[in-house]
């Protein structure tokens, strides 16, 4: 049961500090809720997907899967930069469907890899996807209020922060790291 709460806490990890970033940069109050949603339905989704294809996705996903999640969060991390600068903005744009998407996507390809281990796990690789989910949305929202109160505390210039963390984040997993 521990290694299913750890590989939990290990997947989630990406996905809490891009929660903290987007607060960051003062989005809009709804992703409190639509992040940890998006977030743990995507590390779920993933990790299923990888449980079911088995080895035969690995070899599809191992090429590609660091360049996609780098160029994505660094594509959404400049672009919260760019609007920390801007004249007093009124707060980060509101995210969209497809921000929301590519930051599932982003967060949760190394999940996929992951659940090819999950028959290995000493419980059921459907309790395992219940954990994942779940610490993964409960870690976003923690994320989340974090970012927000440090936020509101230093300023909306902090959004620049966020960016490069998620930045810092693709650059990470471009070059090996987990």
């Amino acid at each position: 049961m521990w290694e299913a709460v750890a590989l939990s806490f290990g997947l989630a990890m990406d996905a809490t500090a891009v929660s903290a970033a987007r607060a960051l940069g003062e989005s809009a109050r709804r992703e409190i809720v639509i992040l940890p949603l998006v977030f743990g339905g995507f590390q779920s989704g993933m990790s299923a997907l990888g449980w079911l294809g088995g080895q035969s996705i690995v070899p599809y996903l191992h090429g590609w899967d660091r360049r996609v999640a780098c160029a994505l969060l660094s594509i959404i991390g400049l672009k919260m930069i760019v609007e920390a600068f801007r004249a007093e903005p009124e707060g980060l744009s509101p995210g969209t469907l497809m921000v929301y998407l590519g930051l599932g996507v982003a967060t949760s390809i190394d999940a996929a890899a992951a659940g090819v281990t999950l028959p290995l796990l000493s419980v059921s690789p459907w309790l395992a996807l219940v954990l994942i989910g779940g610490i993964t949305a409960a870690c976003s929202v923690v994320g989340h209020v974090a970012g927000r109160a440090l936020g509101q505390r230093f300023g909306h210039r902090l959004g620049a922060v966020g960016g490069a963390v998620l930045i810092a984040i693709g650059i990470d997993l471009l070059i090996g790291g987990n």
